[in-house]
């Protein structure tokens, strides 16, 4: 199945890359796209499990799903998850 879900707190290419490089490390997770743009990743699974897999990697990243609790302690994530993405890009 394919999906597209909108998150929160991306904000540059280090979050794309953050979020792409732990997104393909999930198991039945796969066509990764990540759209700093309109703030979406859209991305394809092969288990019954495989959204609600990726919206809580995503969450312990700091990007919650649009609608879920965006808190400072996640936002804080977020950033500390861009930084990387953008040392390690």
């Amino acid at each position: 199945m394919k999906t597209t879900v909108a998150i929160q707190n991306l904000k540059c290419h280090g979050c794309e890359s953050t979020i792409a490089k732990k997104l393909h490390t999930l198991a039945g997770i796969k066509d990764i796209r990540v759209n700093t743009d309109n703030c979406t990743v859209s991305f394809s699974y092969e288990t019954n499990d495989g959204l609600d897999t990726v919206q809580k990697e995503l969450t312990k990243l700091g990007y919650p799903v649009e609608g879920d609790r965006n808190n400072l302690n996640t936002k804080a994530k977020s950033y500390v998850s861009c930084a990387i993405g953008r040392l390690t890009k």
